[in-house]
């Protein structure tokens, strides 16, 4: 419930009636939250107090009885927590087309941290005009070159929540020697270097790599190495989808310690998980290796969703030799029908070469297809490929091959591969941070082209309302702390992550007994309730649960950012 501040020639009775009062008394601050239940973000228990804001800063946390502000919440029986970070976001095009970040926003995330891998800068010509002809049902100019200029770019546009990016290891190598099988010659890539420290200068938060897809497959462990002591020497760390997270898991992860520990740099897993049935019981494993290393002084520390399912594309059905080159290369060799039985082979061979989704998902009922490019192909959203394969007469595998081509790209796909055991352990590990590996979006327009994964209307709202309040798996202080000072850290962000004067006010009031995700997969475009008001840098975008239209976001700088002079 909200309660007003007293107004001259009002009764108290008459001003209660109002949700938000301005103030016409003399007031110490621009905005006073008050008799919240304050979760600061360090994870100590809760306390019920004040939380005072003035223009983009808290200024005040506590009991301030005698403060008055020009603008009061009564947030009696809420949560007040600093704004939540999405550690994995796929935002980066959605927030073109609307800079409202609704789905997000409506669960507290206030800063949407992209890079997986694949970033949006630097480019080149050829990258740029890659990048349109790849477009889906967004449609936008390419205005920018550098990773910098990417993030201005949408600041200038208008966004309510704040941005942030990892440079992508993927990106780099594309922009040197495009989607080549081999390593780089040495002049190659002390380019890529270049271009990482570049990025890093003007605010990259270090190196992200998604090492199951072509072309990020083809890059070797020293490669990734040399990009990740780039990031280092000011400051970045090093994130990684990792090479396998089934059949080589393990080995996998002992490839980014290995990173962690030859740069000198702190290291973050992508979405922790063991996929896939058959690896399942090595999430244990996983999880053994990871403290280990932390406890031999390396900073590793992993993110993940609250989902059994991933969302991804076929080309993680299919192995790297076919897709290299990039797609057109790759679906021309699917036209090849010696290709094809050959590809349709490997599709159905277990193996530990390559990450083989349509192997791990148990089951072409267990692959959904929820994102066409081609409009002729978008009565396909929301079936099975084994319910598109029956209706053409054709084999799930043949089925796979034949969309890609049909539709002109790698189609967006959505597999079951995660066990709810698993997924109740990650959320337990203290030094596990969230994100939903989605884009932000609303239920309107140009969005409902495709279906999203539910991730990307529920991440946070799931883990706050499933795993901490009903299955009581960790306390709601430790989940803010996860959700806000730990990223935070992580990142090295400079006063953000915590309620503590000084700070950037990225504030969210929620109500931790009704916060719940309505999102499924038959019906993924609903959003999240629980959540009434949001601050971005002190400005209002979200009000008793309603969008303001405020888009107060701004750039978030990792440590090597050089303001320009």
């Amino acid at each position: 419930m909200l309660k007003t501040a007293p107004i001259l020639g009002l009764t108290s009775a008459l001003a209660t009636a109002f949700f938000f009062t301005q103030n016409t008394m003399a007031a110490n601050y621009d905005l006073l939250i008050r008799n919240g239940t304050i979760y600061d973000g360090s994870g100590r228990a809760p306390v019920v107090g004040d939380v005072a804001i003035n223009g983009d800063r808290i200024e005040a946390v506590g009991k301030l009885s005698d403060a008055r502000g020009k603008t009061e919440i009564d947030a009696e029986g809420l949560a007040v927590a600093p704004g939540f970070i999405n550690m994995l976001s796929w935002a980066n095009e959605s927030l073109i087309q609307d800079g409202r970040s609704q789905s997000d926003i409506r669960q507290g995330v206030t800063l949407e941290v992209m890079g997986e891998g694949e970033s949006m800068g630097p480019l080149n010509d050829t990258m740029k005009k890659e990048m349109g002809e790849q477009q889906g049902d967004i449609k936008f100019d390419v205005k920018w070159t550098t990773l910098g200029e990417y993030l201005d770019y949408l600041v200038q546009g208008g966004v309510s929540c704040n941005v942030a990016s990892f440079v992508g290891a993927t990106t780099v190598r594309i922009h040197e020697i495009g989607y080549a099988d081999r390593p780089p010659t040495s002049a190659e890539l002390e380019r890529m270097k270049k271009l990482v420290r570049q990025a890093m200068g003007e605010g990259a938060l270090g190196v992200g790599s998604s090492l199951i897809y072509a072309p990020a497959f083809y890059a070797k462990t020293d490669e990734l190495v040399a990009l990740a002591k780039a990031a280092s020497e000011s400051g970045g760390m090093y994130i990684s989808h990792i090479r396998s997270e089934g059949t080589r898991l393990l080995e996998a992860a002992d490839e980014l310690i290995t990173i962690s520990r030859e740069a000198k740099v702190p290291a973050e897993f992508y979405h922790l998980k063991a996929a896939g049935q058959p690896s399942w019981s090595k999430l244990d494993g996983l999880i053994q290796k990871i403290e280990a290393a932390r406890a031999a002084g390396l900073r590793i520390t992993a993110d993940m969703y609250t989902y059994t399912a991933g969302q991804t594309g076929l080309d993680a059905a299919m192995p790297p030799w076919v897709q290299e080159g990039g797609y057109k290369a790759w679906a021309e060799r699917l036209k090849d029908p010696a290709i094809r039985e050959r590809v349709k082979r490997e599709m159905d061979t277990p193996t530990d070469q390559w990450e083989n989704f349509f192997i791990a998902s148990g089951s072409p009922d267990k692959i959904l297809l929820i994102g066409f490019k081609n409009d002729k192909l978008k009565p396909l959203t929301g079936k099975t490929l084994a319910e598109v394969a029956k209706v053409r007469g054709t084999s799930p595998e043949e089925t796979a091959m034949d969309l890609v081509i049909e539709d002109g790209s790698r189609v967006s796909t959505v597999y079951f591969l995660m066990s709810e055991d698993n997924v109740r352990k990650e959320v337990a590990l203290p030094w596990v941070s969230f994100g939903s590996d989605a884009e932000s979006l609303a239920p309107e327009g140009v969005f409902l082209k495709s279906n999203p994964h539910p991730r990307a209307y529920g991440n946070f709202a799931r883990l706050l309302g499933k795993y901490v309040r009903d299955e009581k798996i960790i306390p709601l202080q430790e989940a803010i702390r996860r959700l806000s000072a730990q990223p935070a850290g992580n990142l090295k962000l400079d006063r953000r992550g915590a309620l503590t004067p000084g700070y950037f006010a990225d504030v969210v009031v929620f109500d931790p007994v009704k916060i719940q995700d309505h999102a499924t997969y038959e019906n993924p475009h609903r959003y999240s309730a629980g959540v009434l008001h949001v601050f971005v840098n002190g400005a209002q975008v979200l009000k008793n649960g309603e969008h303001t239209g405020a888009k107060p976001g701004r750039a978030v700088r990792g440590p090597g950012w050089k303001k320009a002079k």
